[in-house]
């Protein structure tokens, strides 16, 4: 049976390489001291993931240990965890997996400290696959769990869905295919209500991989077809590539000849498209053999010698031995046991390089795992002696304790020192209420009131579940040409000018900010407490905006000024909200709705106010706006949406 094309979804993984000048734009960014912690930290670690960590992940450490340093210099703890994130995966990406883990747990801790449940999450499972690839998939399945049950609660549906994968893996490697089975259906459905296409199609392509294990040909191919058709919907090369092959691979386990070369061929043609060399070098063997089992022997000889000088030269021995089977067989049925017994040679020397890549890779297991033993008995030696010194210091206050009764009289003394004690205490409470109130005052910009009442009362604020809010989004197009334009100072003057006047419209209609993102601006209507009139006073923003934005863009052209043009995107449904970590905290919202409004906006445009079906038909009977219907626009990851334009009558 031949191999399949299979996945495992790394989380810091996949980063396309940049164009120079992006990049030295970010490199610029990162220099920039007028910027703000965030977006210098943001612009390096895009500038090392995007162009360094996987063509050149010894820059990547280099770059990463200056992110390491501004964030202990400034302090910023945040951008130490995303410093020992990319430390982490270069080091991976090198096979040095104990120095990789020591940078993810590090990263673990900070964001722990902090209360970043998304940096937790990111952490867990970057552990988990560390001891995935060293097949301790007890320790990994820990990991994984615990990464998803963050994940869960926070309803990033987007890495539960991969993390549900992994650990679908993890069973898939001991066999248990059932229980595997059921983690890609649990990514699968999660995917499809996110309207994840590529999630989908590696849940269905894992699913299809499982039913190929188990001999069930006519489910596979079912599956494989549906990973085919996202990927040509989408124009993915490489994935309609993979597909194909997969799909030619059931045709050949079935015998059916005619219909597997016909797969391969295709996917033969697109690999040499792209340019990809170990996915030409698996599919030429596999021609090769099926022009062997048609009788063409001169074509099977062909394919297969292609193949093996592609693998030999990239040094790719699984293809290699593949390449060799192929040349064997055909000599074989072509009577010349010469030739035959020649590659049936070259096999066994393959053989002896591949079980010398399994014993280096056992070894280097064992040598992670004797490392994790003696780091978990230096662990338990320390805690040990923090549990004597603590014994040691309860004998010792047991016995200052017993003293303390003798010299009781002496308290006698301290009397007549009380009156003054007593005016500095009025005095010190009177400066305290005013730090008190001015914290608050504090505590209630940041957050709404009725949340703040609850985190003073509880120390903390429940997430709670809403059925009906309106997302407003916003973006100023082109605004990194119009930056390129102004000075740091001047640019983050605009933006606050604007995103003042954002705030102020948003107060004056009862809408909740929820926050900025770069030149991003997102609130809400309806929570923390639903009002009968919120989708339709977040409209009213929305529209208020756009006239401050034209008014601000008449200003600054007549005074030579660049100007900014925004984009407004809004949807309504139902959405989870709370405050994030303990540090620095945040009231934030989390669900589908809210990445709903994002396409919105993103499919929106400049100067109009675009909005989903759902908020429209929540107000096409109100005489106070006029719509206009635009049609079914495709939006990222959601398909095919209704949209409308929507004005004040």
């Amino acid at each position: 049976m031949r191999k399949l094309l299979l996945v495992i979804v790394i989380t810091f993984a996949g980063f396309p390489l940049m164009a120079q000048t992006k990049l030295d734009s970010l490199y610029t960014i990162w220099e920039d001291e007028h910027q703000s912690d965030s977006t210098r930290a943001r612009a390096i670690t895009d500038y090392i993931s995007k162009g360094f960590l996987y063509s050149k992940p010894d820059t990547a450490i280099i770059l990463s240990q200056e992110l390491l340093r501004f964030g202990e210099a400034q302090p910023y703890p945040k951008a130490k965890a995303m410093a020992y994130i990319l430390i982490g995966v270069a080091n991976y990406i090198q096979s040095d997996y104990l120095k990789a883990l020591d940078s993810y747990q590090r990263s673990l801790k900070i964001y722990e400290e902090t209360g970043d449940k998304k940096g937790m999450a990111s952490s867990l499972n970057n552990i988990g696959l560390i001891y995935y690839n060293q097949a301790n998939y007890l320790q990994s399945l820990d990991y994984f769990q615990r990464s998803l049950k963050i994940d869960e609660e926070a309803g990033n549906k987007e890495r539960t869905a991969k993390t549900l994968n992994n650990i679908g893996r993890i069973y898939q490697n001991q066999g248990d295919y059932p229980q595997s089975l059921d983690y890609y259906r649990r990514s699968l459905k999660i995917d499809e209500e996110a309207g994840d296409q590529e999630g989908i199609a590696a849940s269905l392509n894992n699913i299809g991989t499982i039913y190929v294990i188990q001999g069930e040909y006519p489910q596979a191919l079912d599956y494989f077809q549906r990973v085919l058709k996202i990927f040509e919907e989408k124009g993915d090369k490489k994935g309609i590539g993979y597909a194909l092959g997969n799909i030619g691979a059931i045709y050949q386990n079935q015998s059916d000849y005619p219909r597997a070369l016909n797969y391969y061929q295709h996917s033969l043609k697109i690999a040499e498209e792209i340019g990809d060399i170990r996915f030409t070098a698996h599919v030429l063997p596999s021609l090769g053999t099926i022009s062997q089992k048609q009788g063409a022997y001169p074509q099977a000889l062909s394919f297969c010698n292609r193949g093996l000088r592609l693998s030999a030269e990239t040094g790719l021995l699984e293809e290699e031995k593949e390449a060799c089977q192929c040349l064997y067989d055909t000599y074989k049925a072509m009577g010349k046991s010469n030739e035959a017994l020649e590659f049936l040679e070259k096999i066994n020397v393959i053989n002896d390089s591949l079980h010398a890549e399994e014993t280096t890779k056992k070894l280097q297991q064992m040598e992670f795992a004797k490392a994790m033993l003696q780091d978990s008995i230096a662990k338990a030696e320390e805690a040990r002696l923090i549990q004597e010194a603590h014994e040691e210091e309860m004998r010792a206050e047991e016995k200052t304790r017993n003293i303390g009764f003798g010299i009781g009289g002496l308290v006698l003394i301290l009397a007549g020192s009380l009156y003054s004690r007593l005016r500095y205490v009025r005095k010190s409470k009177a400066v305290l209420q005013v730090e008190k109130d001015r914290s608050e005052n504090l505590l209630l910009n940041i957050l709404p009131e009725e949340i703040a009442t609850e985190l003073k009362e509880k120390g903390k604020a429940d997430a709670r579940d809403f059925e009906m809010v309106s997302i407003l989004f916003t973006d100023f197009k082109g605004f990194t040409e119009q930056s390129a334009k102004l000075s740091a100072a001047d640019l983050v003057n605009e933006i606050n000018h604007c995103f003042e006047a954002f705030d102020g419209i948003m107060e004056k209609y009862g809408i909740e900010k929820i926050k900025t993102i770069g030149d991003a601006y997102m609130a809400a209507g309806g929570l923390p407490i639903p009002t009968d009139d919120s989708v339709k006073n977040t409209v009213l923003a929305a529209l208020e905006m756009q006239v401050f934005i034209n008014k601000r863009k008449t200003e600054n052209d007549n005074a030579g000024k660049p100007a900014f043009e925004m984009r407004v995107g809004i949807h309504t449904g139902p959405v989870v909200a709370g405050i994030v970590g303990v540090k620095k905290f945040q009231y934030d919202i989390w669900g589908d709705t809210v990445n709903t409004a994002s396409r919105m906006e993103s499919n929106g445009e400049v100067g109009k106010v675009n909005i989903s079906q759902s908020t429209y038909e929540l107000l096409k009977e109100n005489p106070q706006f006029h719509f206009e219907s635009r049609g079914k626009i495709v939006a990222k990851g959601k398909g095919e949406m209704e949209m409308y334009f929507v004005s004040n009558a």
